[in-house]
């Protein structure tokens, strides 16, 4: 309760506020987080989540982690993600989310705060293979808002599925919008998946 009561007074003192739900029903969900051209983007998506009593998990890559931030990154719910071997990664909290009764796990699919212009599709394919919602949370550095916007059932097409995400973050405002890029939505259906579109 006190970090809600924290969290909550230190968002109104910076001027942003919280604005829509998790799925109501859905104990568990992938909530893809964008933009993401910040270090502050992670202390703000963590004071959010504070705010409204939730805890969620997030993927943070494995360099961060040393002697001293371990145990707060931790405790703030920060797994160590391997980029290199990432495609182990999407199997391992596929039977996470089969495991456990709750679980809201948080990815940036862009990866990295530079400009990226190939998102990560490795959030895609952890809700499709666990069954769970999948909810584009976002940040909005121009109108100091953040929070959820729409949820789906993956339908296992993604660049149908994707067209509605592009559609929703054309309209967020980065806090470097120069470092950030929506991928355009490929048409070759019929091609094959390649190993980096399993990646996180």
């Amino acid at each position: 309760m006190m970090r809600k009561i924290i969290a909550s007074l230190l968002l109104k003192l910076m001027g942003w506020k919280i604005v829509g739900t998790l799925p109501p029903g859905h104990p568990k969900c992938v909530v893809m987080m964008a933009p993401h051209t910040s270090n502050l983007d992670f202390f703000m998506g963590w004071l959010g989540y504070a705010s409204l009593g939730h805890t969620s998990n997030f993927l943070i890559k494995k360099e961060v982690f040393n002697f001293f931030t371990t145990p707060l990154l931790r405790a703030m719910g920060g797994v160590a993600v391997d980029r290199k071997h990432s495609t182990n990664i999407v199997l391992q909290l596929t039977e996470e989310f089969k495991r456990r009764k709750k679980l809201i796990l948080t990815i940036t699919p862009e990866g990295t705060r530079k400009p990226n212009k190939h998102w990560k599709r490795g959030f895609y394919f952890i809700a499709l293979n666990a069954h769970v919602p999948i909810v584009m949370g976002f940040l909005d550095y121009k109108k100091k808002e953040g929070g959820f916007g729409p949820a789906f059932i993956p339908s296992g097409n993604y660049e149908e599925d994707f067209e509605a995400i592009r559609t929703f973050y054309k309209t967020k405002h980065a806090r470097h919008p120069e470092q950030f890029i929506i991928p355009e939505v490929r048409t070759e259906h019929s091609a094959p998946l390649k190993y980096a579109d399993y990646r996180i």
